[in-house]
């Protein structure tokens, strides 16, 4: 019978330990004692021996380390592709001969400070083991590919060790083992400073998906209390937030095509346009763009993806431009002009929408260019010329992520930060060409067909009132003022929509009468009144678009749906969507859900999109 002792305690620097021996005789066997004067535990068995101090570990014999993987941290290939591998594991005295194979070396003792346990490992919890078992080689290395062999695979893929389920892991581990005599030796640290940050943070994240002010207070206070590295806070935040089931259904299916991208070795034209679709989709859903950075940094790492087809001309144009600021060596006058920086910037923006890294790539090698040549002697002003051109980039990307968000987004905060940073970037792009500014980053959000009703309005104020600013003919706390009216009418009307939407699900089968809509009026703001939610008083207009949107979107669920997927009609599923004003987001929902329900295939749905 399998039987097991636990021994806990806590260090002064907040980290806990955890031991657990497990055997058939594992009450009968002397397996650990204090070492008063070292301030260290010493847990061990013929050949093994693991010591908890006050500064770190200390370990010799079998056996090796696991984790849970935190999202974005380097990880092999061959467990970066395969997603049902979860947990990281390293084995004492391992290394990778030339050709990738395993092997084992005989000195397998070490040591490691809490803080590389901590930075190497998980964050928050990291396990350690070692077994002992008169079935096993004598020597080390024969041992060691023994373990791998018995529970390599089990202890990568399962989810007790997320869960710290440390009985679930001995009920899943010990058996594999197939030696009733051994004993198997499981200890776990867990760094309570950074466990309290990371379950605080997720409590507050887990809300809404947004942190108010005070409560990011809070995170900061208890951060500087423990005196919680910068560096470990974005580790946790990072994976917590690629834990909501939200973002990880959406992250998971963006890394998952990008595996087959790398598989193959380019992203195919229907790839591309489902990436570009989740990235859409977490803007709308408030998933930080860092998750799919870091997966894009993770997956393409050693891969030149693009999108199959020829050098774009933006590239051509780009390497072009770049390629001149070495012609002034040669005394040719290749100097930046505006329509140059233009260009580039242009490229940029094409390169970012065809998910194309080659502009990027260009950008590194050209900087790595004018580090070698100044050193060799060449102008420092070739440097001055580079970082002139980054500012822009930089310029871009703010105004592109700024605007996205008050576009798509729904209940974003807008700020006066935020209008003033986007005047200063309307300024310097408005003087490298008037119009530049809307031509880049206004003008093709109204043909975009996600842009919702709200969207619009605030692109429409947001393009006529930084003009307007800019001229002095307005200022931002008045654009402020009219873009939050505007925020408050659309949370009003979400929450509205929200409520009438689960109203009709579950109480009214029939609300087409004017008696009918009557009552579920009064039902509405006698429940918004409850919820203090009413700071105004509520016009009955916006109750009556809110009973037409969803009256369009059962006519679209019920009639349209099932003819565009049987007859894969995208005329007709265009001509509804564009004249009907619906959410797109949601109406992509609407036809997920329905093709769950009826067991379809959603690959169907995917060309459909795309043929529109």
């Amino acid at each position: 019978m399998q039987k097991d002792i636990r021994l806990h305690g806590q260090l002064a620097n907040g980290v806990e330990y955890f031991v657990l021996v497990a055997g058939s005789d594992a009450y009968q066997r002397y397996f650990f004692n204090i070492v008063q004067e070292a301030d260290e535990l010493r847990v061990f068995s013929p050949g093994n021996q693991f010591s908890i101090g006050s500064q770190g570990i200390q370990f010799e014999g079998n056996g090796g380390h696991f984790c849970e993987y935190m999202f974005g941290v380097e990880q092999p290939a061959t467990d970066l592709t395969k997603p049902e591998i979860i947990n990281r594991l390293v084995m004492n005295g391992a290394c990778l001969e030339g050709g990738g194979a395993l092997q084992f070396r005989e000195q397998t003792d070490a040591q490691r400070s809490y803080t590389e346990v901590f930075l190497e490992g998980h964050a928050v919890c990291n396990y350690f083991f070692f077994v002992h078992s008169p079935q096993f080689p004598r020597k080390l290395a024969g041992q060691q590919q023994e373990l791998v062999r018995l529970l390599g695979k089990p202890l990568k893929r399962t989810t007790a060790v997320g869960e710290e389920r440390d009985d679930l892991l001995v009920d899943e581990l010990y058996p594999l083992l197939q030696d009733s005599a051994a004993q198997l030796f499981l200890i776990k640290l867990v760094h309570a400073p950074h466990k309290a940050y990371r379950d605080l943070f997720k409590s507050l994240y887990f809300k809404s998906k947004k942190i108010p002010d005070d409560d990011f207070a809070r995170l900061m206070q208890l951060a500087a209390t423990h005196q919680i590295d910068r560096y470990q806070q974005e580790r946790m935040r990072i994976d917590v937030m690629y834990r909501h089931p939200l973002n990880r259904q959406i992250v998971d299916e963006y890394r998952s095509i990008l595996i087959n991208c790398t598989v193959g070795g380019e992203i195919s034209r229907l790839e591309n346009a489902r990436l570009n679709r989740l990235k859409a989709l977490s803007v709308r859903n408030k998933i930080p763009g860092a998750l799919f950075a870091t997966l894009d940094d993770l997956l393409k790492k050693g891969h030149n993806l693009r999108v199959a087809d020829e050098e774009a001309d933006y590239i051509a144009q780009t390497r072009q431009i770049l390629e001149g600021f070495f012609l002034q060596r040669q005394g040719i006058d290749s100097s930046l002009n505006r329509d140059d920086l233009l260009t580039l910037i242009k490229a940029k923006k094409w390169a970012m929408t065809a998910r194309d890294h080659q502009f990027d790539q260009l950008m590194l090698d050209f900087s790595r260019d004018c580090d070698e040549k100044i050193r060799d002697g060449a102008d420092p002003a070739l440097l001055e010329g580079f970082s002139y051109i980054i500012t822009y980039l930089d310029r871009l990307d703010s105004s592109l992520s700024l605007i996205g968000q008050l576009a798509f987004m729904e209940n974003v905060r807008i700020t006066e930060e935020m209008l003033r940073g986007l005047l200063e970037h309307r300024v310097a792009f408005e003087n490298l060409q008037p119009g530049c500014f809307d031509e880049l980053f206004v003008q093709e959000l109204f043909e975009n067909p996600y842009l919702g009703k709200f969207g619009r309005v605030k692109m429409q104020l947001l393009q006529e009132g930084l003009a307007a600013v800019q001229r002095g003919q307005q200022d931002v706390e008045e654009l402020l003022a009219r873009l939050l009216d505007v925020d408050r009418e659309e949370r009003m009307f979400l929450m509205v929509l929200e409520l009438v939407r689960h109203r009709i699900r579950h109480f009214y089968s029939s609300y087409g009468t004017r008696a009918e809509q009557d009552a579920l009026w009064r039902e509405v703001l006698e429940e918004l009144k409850a919820r203090k939610k009413l700071e105004a008083e509520l016009p009955e207009q916006l109750f009556k678009d809110t009973i037409a949107v969803i009256q369009k979107e059962a006519v679209y669920l019920q009639s349209l749906l099932p003819t565009i997927i049987a007859e894969k009609n995208v005329a007709l599923r265009e001509d509804f969507l564009q004249n009907a004003g619906l959410d797109r987001f949601y109406v992509e929902e609407l036809e997920r859900e329905y093709y769950e329900q009826h067991n379809l295939d959603p690959e169907e749905m995917y060309q459909i999109r795309q043929a529109g």
